[in-house]
């Protein structure tokens, strides 16, 4: 290209430049699409000769250094089935004008690292590569609809309002990485509806300042570990990793910028796309001011793979989507307020692990018994550990679930059981048997009141002589009996009779057996009093 003044027009333009120069300068759209559906298709095979085609270094003369506008007029690159040749190169530039690119074709890649853009819109384009490592926007960045060949990268990017990506259809670059973000800043909604991407989406400490939307969206990485790599996120509101309702989402109203949040989390019976994920997803330590929502959602995981939240911290978490065939559900440590689950949403045993998860309050999808609650516990727990019981336990009891709570703790114990010594594990069986370890109180009454009356009934037969013949009660088998079972409490009965023979073995009994009850009593009241 020949030699230009900033802001002159070179004398080596081709017609179609010299109509994106003037274009530029009354901020008007460059329109060169040829007005066919297969013939304007940026991401078809069609070739787009010389008549559509500007060179990548006139726009980039344009943006750094462009003509003043019309006198009334706002200058702007607005172009519109555009074939841009060469490598578009603005590293470290600063672009002042207002940018909008509709369904145009990159020959070469894209090269944004450290420029600073008012807002830059690409919609429906066909695009190499692009690398915006550090980009800064006052704006908006939107990528909608556009595919890209070798992956996006935005490293440490910061957009000044939102991001928009939706719809597009990212291919992985030489590391596997489809779209690399670590340490990117967005300052309001990060908008990914529909993204198809095929390698790792790594967004390690990156912020989102108000909602994170990839409903409807497709993240494949059969080449590596994990789909979505994303520890450290930080999202101020909701992160939707949900099914979009697809009754609105497939026409194009033609406008140059796609509205914000193509569709909503569907209801029952709507048509619907499912977020699926093929590969591992990672959030750990990842902070969620609202919620983080997996309503409909699909993971296809090999088993060495994980849906990893460790350490997580939000208000409410819907773990609400299909179940898992194969990997684990990795929730050690994380801090939720509201668990909203399904009983049909978590793996079976062997792919939960729930070591050190905080809940305060359960709200289940649907009809979700004590007994699958029990039993997605168990699955969590290979080995024994009290915690996940006693967690289970305390949350039930403050949403007023007291005989719920018990059985979790009767649970509890059980499982413990299996882990004791012989003796033990009798002594636990005989206190499973007689009084359930104190958390059915009634089976103990129940106990005691059959004894009781087996007592009344074996001493009616049979008056023994006092032991003092001047100084005793008036007999009554009934009381005698009740005194024998009764630890500790003294009903004036027991010591005023001779006993002998077969009648001493069955006030031994009683005796023994009435220790037995209170000593099983006691251990479970003590237990409920320092859970309580």
């Amino acid at each position: 290209m020949a030699e230009a003044r900033p802001g002159e027009e070179p004398a080596d333009l081709t017609d179609p430049e010299r109509r994106m120069w003037q274009a530029y300068r009354t901020g008007s759209v460059c329109d060169l699409s040829a007005r066919a559906a297969d013939e304007d298709n940026p991401h078809g095979d069609r070739v787009w000769g010389a008549g559509r085609s500007v060179r990548a270094q006139v726009v980039a003369l344009l943006l750094l250094h462009g003509p003043p506008p019309v006198p009334g007029r706002v200058a702007s690159l607005k172009l519109r089935g555009v074939r841009i040749t060469g490598r578009l190169d603005l590293s470290g530039g600063t672009v002042q004008p207002y940018v909008e690119l509709q369904s145009c074709r990159f020959d070469s890649e894209i090269q944004l690292s450290e420029t600073r853009f008012v807002t830059l819109r690409m919609v429906n384009c066909a695009i190499p590569r692009l690398d915006a490592s550090r980009l800064h926007t006052e704006g908006d960045l939107h990528l909608p609809r556009c595919r890209v060949a070798r992956g996006i990268r935005l490293t440490d990017a910061q957009i000044g309002t939102d991001l928009l990506i939706s719809q597009a259809v990212v291919q992985r670059d030489n590391k596997g990485r489809a779209i690399a973000a670590d340490g990117m800043s967005v300052a309001q909604d990060f908008q990914g509806e529909l993204l198809e991407t095929y390698g790792e989406v790594s967004l390690r400490g990156a912020k989102v300042g108000v909602s994170m939307n990839l409903r409807g969206a497709r993240l494949r990485n059969p080449y590596g570990r994990r789909a979505l790599n994303a520890p450290q996120l930080t999202v101020e509101r909701t992160l939707y990793l949900t099914s979009i309702a697809l009754d609105y989402v497939l026409g194009d109203s033609g406008s140059s910028t796609p509205p914000y949040g193509l569709g909503q989390t569907p209801t029952r019976g709507q048509r619907a796309q499912r977020f699926e994920c093929r590969g591992g997803l990672r959030l750990d330590d990842g902070r969620f001011g609202d919620a983080v929502d997996f309503y409909g959602a699909r993971f296809t995981l090999t088993e060495e793979q994980e849906v990893s939240l460790r350490r997580i911290q939000t208000p409410e978490l819907r773990f609400v989507g299909e179940r898992p065939e194969r990997g684990r559900v990795v929730l050690s440590g994380a801090k939720v307020v509201k668990l909203v689950d399904t009983s049909t949403s978590w793996p079976g045993p062997g792919g939960v692990s729930i070591e050190g998860f905080a809940y305060e309050n359960l709200a289940p999808r649907g009809h979700f018994p004590l007994a699958r609650r029990l039993a997605w516990v168990e699955a969590a727990t290979p080995e024994y550990s009290p915690e996940p019981y006693e967690r289970l336990a305390a949350v039930l009891r403050t949403s007023g679930e007291d005989a719920d709570a018990r059985e979790v703790l009767l649970a509890k114990q059980r499982r413990r059981r299996a882990t004791l010594p012989p003796a033990l594990k009798a002594w636990g069986f005989l206190q499973d048997w007689t009084v359930a370890y104190g958390y059915r109180p009634g089976r103990a009454a129940l106990w005691m009141a059959v004894l009781w009356a087996a007592g009344a009934l074996l001493f009616s037969r049979h008056e023994p002589p006092p032991i003092k013949a001047d100084e005793h009660p008036h007999w009554e088998a009934a009381l005698y009996a009740l005194d024998l079972l009764l630890p500790v409490i003294d009903l004036g009965q027991e010591g005023q009779w001779k006993v002998e023979g077969g009648w001493q073995w069955g006030s031994a009994a009683l005796v023994l057996l009435g220790w037995i009850l209170a000593t099983t009593v006691a251990a479970g009241a003590s237990r409920l009093l320092r859970r309580g």
